[in-house]
């Protein structure tokens, strides 16, 4: 067996029981509330308010409602990055926020997140977010870590923290959450495809096969 396969085969085993942990936990600490339930589909459709990237005209959409603090969204993290790097000029892919109660500063990610945004800088912020999550997460600093990652992009310090208190970008995470419970989301990640829920892919080759059909059964 050679390396490469030995990489698939160890994160895949390793996503696996990541997912399984995490959702157990979720389960057991989430909120209890009762949702309404849908069809499947997605509540809110997709508008130029929205984070996306990748192509201007989709031939198929990838949806993701993500809390930065979330073990298992910091699983999927490069496998959804991976995917996206491979279809990026087919697909569209949208990150929605849904920070969950338990996870102490996913609120405080998410609003740094909108105000990287203010300046032009979403996804970079979010892709310092994922890969320094275990750096942040259960820290009782995590604004000063943050600010410390907008200097690092270079953005107006004093614009930053303007903003990151502001009700607007408050409002935009808000967005996220409230189009989450209304298409009775209840965990993290959540992925919709074509605006339909899709269930969350175990490997990289059924995450390809879930775009790959979306892509030629639009």
């Amino acid at each position: 067996m050679n390396t490469q396969k030995r990489i698939i085969i160890w994160f895949s085993a390793a996503l696996v029981v990541v997912i399984a942990a995490v959702g157990a936990y979720q389960v057991a600490t989430g909120p209890r509330e009762e949702l309404p339930r849908k069809d499947g589909r997605m509540d809110l459709p997709l508008d130029q308010t929205d984070w996306t990237k990748g192509s201007k005209a989709p031939k198929a959409t990838l949806v993701e409602y993500s809390d930065f603090q979330c073990p298992a969204c910091g699983a999927y993290y490069p496998l959804v990055e991976e995917i996206f790097a491979e279809y990026k000029d087919r697909i569209s892919f949208t990150y929605r926020h849904f920070p969950l109660p338990q996870h102490k500063n996913a609120l405080a990610a998410a609003y740094a997140s909108e105000a990287a945004g203010n300046q032009g800088k979403f996804w970079e912020m979010a892709d310092l977010l994922f890969k320094n999550q275990n750096e942040w997460s259960e820290s009782t600093t995590a604004q000063t870590i943050f600010e410390g990652y907008a200097q690092k992009l270079g953005l107006d310090m004093a614009k930053y923290k303007t903003d990151v208190k502001s009700d607007a970008v408050k409002a935009r995470v808000e967005r996220g959450r409230k189009s989450g419970q209304l298409s009775a989301i209840d965990h993290t990640p959540t992925f919709f495809i074509n605006g339909k829920l899709a269930t969350n892919p175990r490997s990289k080759d059924e995450f390809k096969a879930l775009i790959e059909y979306a892509i030629t059964h639009p």
